[in-house]
């Protein structure tokens, strides 16, 4: 099953600490992706499944690929707004959508394209999301599109 996200992007707020920044006093690229991991889990933690007990249940979500467009610096003590969308869901894995955006001014400052399989955590072997995870993803704004 594929799907298409609809709906509104969940939004995570955090700010920019010094451990962020680097020699320049921007934030360090990878961090972004710091950034987006923290709205993703987050998401999840709303939708009623926090990663540790998705790990008590031998369930992992792994990044499988990931893919950023940086436009604009994030600088110490911004205050970012991170989104996170669901664009594909399939039988096994996610792609989600992100941005971050400064808050003050709502400057797209990083997106990106993430790719998170569901793995099981004994054996990382891919597994199905679990029914009730894909009910929570789908009543998140999740309509079914075509194969």
């Amino acid at each position: 099953m594929r799907a298409q996200h609809e709906g509104q992007p969940f939004t995570h707020a955090c700010r920019v600490y010094y451990e962020d920044t680097d020699a320049g006093g921007v934030v360090y690229y990878v961090n972004y992706l710091k950034f987006m991991e923290r709205a993703r889990t987050e998401w999840l933690r709303v939708l009623g499944c926090a990663q540790s007990q998705l790990a008590a249940e031998n369930l992992l979500f792994v990044v499988h690929s990931a893919e950023a467009r940086y436009l604009a610096p994030a600088r110490l003590d911004d205050e970012l707004l991170v989104s996170a969308e669901v664009v594909e869901l399939n039988r096994a894995s996610l792609r989600f959508r992100q941005q971050v955006r400064r808050t003050s001014d709502a400057t797209l400052l990083c997106e990106g394209h993430i790719m998170v399989a569901c793995v099981r955590a004994d054996s990382f072997k891919p597994r199905a999301i679990p029914e009730a995870l894909r009910a929570a993803f789908a009543g998140a704004g999740l309509s079914p599109a075509g194969e």
